[in-house]
């Protein structure tokens, strides 16, 4: 059993009070796709539970993200822990999470949360016509939209919450140029995706800062593998196969577990391997030393400034929504922080 009206669970699922009703009283004729999607929406309304208790004006944010599941589920995990630190307000969170698709799809996903209605988007997607037209929508009906990781500068977004990503890039071009041996000529950038504009300002940030500092050394590129562990394998194993002179890695969208695999295979160990973000499989290999370090920002104060500017937005808070870049840390695994 559960404490949750139809009403609630059919908001949060994004379903009718009829199809909500029917899963519940467990009748024929539902697809357990549906019937999942209900005990999804009433898990998150049970991690969300105290947040009500707090009182206050309500508002309902959905959280849009294509990404690997490791990343997903820690901004999901750190966006829960955040809501009830926002008082006085209430502030509830559906989430549309999946790890590829097509912009066309993700753009109808924005397009159900405008027909839905929503206090506000979290939103980190391709750096595409069809989602930038989403965005749009969005904003004609007064739904704000805050781009969280990587950004949409052309967008109607209100603001921006994440790293300066060429500093980012600058930033690992800096350690490889230090850190990496002289017998390494060539250096392996991998990317999830060319679409996403933060993945593409950090190849930019790194690509300057290594023809200033090492301009010798050679950059080999994986791109398109949406940072999966199946694609980024193939990929990576088939660079190494090219390219025998390839000793250090900037890993700038995930598939790490993967890219271990495929330097252990080839008999070969990057130094230095530099990545993003300490999510489960990153915090495990960093603290086995197979990343040399990390790039990390505090996903948490990052998720809280981005419900602030949705606040913001509706006057809930004072002052006008505005981007501020986090701070970027160097983790190694000497500096690990603790686990929340």
């Amino acid at each position: 059993m559960h404490p949750h009206r139809v009403r609630d669970i059919a908001d949060q699922a994004g379903l009718s009070q009829a199809t909500v009703d029917r899963v519940l009283n467990e009748r024929p004729g539902v697809r357990e796709s549906t019937a999942a999607q209900v005990r999804r929406a009433i898990a998150e309304l049970d991690r969300q539970r105290d947040q009500v208790q707090l009182g206050g004006r309500t508002f309902r944010l959905d959280l849009v993200m294509q990404a690997p599941v490791r990343f997903t589920s820690a901004v999901r995990n750190a966006l829960e822990a955040e809501l009830p630190g926002l008082r006085p307000a209430v502030l509830r969170c559906r989430f549309h999470l999946r790890e590829e698709g097509s912009p066309t799809e993700l753009a109808q996903v924005l397009d159900a949360i405008a027909h839905r209605g929503s206090a506000g988007v979290l939103l980190k997607a391709p750096d595409d016509p069809a989602v930038l037209d989403a965005v749009e929508r969005l904003h004609e009906l007064h739904i704000p939209v805050v781009t969280v990781v990587t950004d949409l500068p052309l967008s109607r977004r209100i603001g921006y919450v994440g790293i300066d990503n060429r500093a980012a890039g600058a930033t690992a071009a800096y350690l490889v140029s230090r850190m990496s041996d002289e017998a390494t000529t060539s250096v392996l950038v991998t990317l999830s995706s060319s679409s996403f504009r933060g993945e593409e300002e950090r190849e930019i940030g790194f690509r300057s800062t290594m023809r200033a500092l090492a301009p010798a050394r050679t950059i080999r590129e994986v791109s398109e593998t949406d940072g999966l562990d199946a694609s980024m394998l193939a990929a990576v194993t088939r660079a190494l196969a090219d390219d025998p002179t390839i000793g250090a890695v900037y890993s700038i969208g995930g598939g790490n577990t993967a890219i271990v695999e495929a330097f252990r295979r080839a008999g070969r160990i990057p130094a230095p391997f530099i990545a993003h973000d300490l999510d489960g499989d990153n915090t495990t290999l960093l603290r086995r030393q197979h990343l040399t370090a990390v790039l990390h920002h505090d996903l948490r104060a990052d998720l809280r400034q981005a419900c602030q500017l949705i606040l913001q937005a509706h006057r809930a808070l004072p002052g006008r929504p505005q981007s501020t870049p986090s701070q970027i840390q160097v983790i190694t695994p000497f500096n690990q922080p603790a686990s929340p």
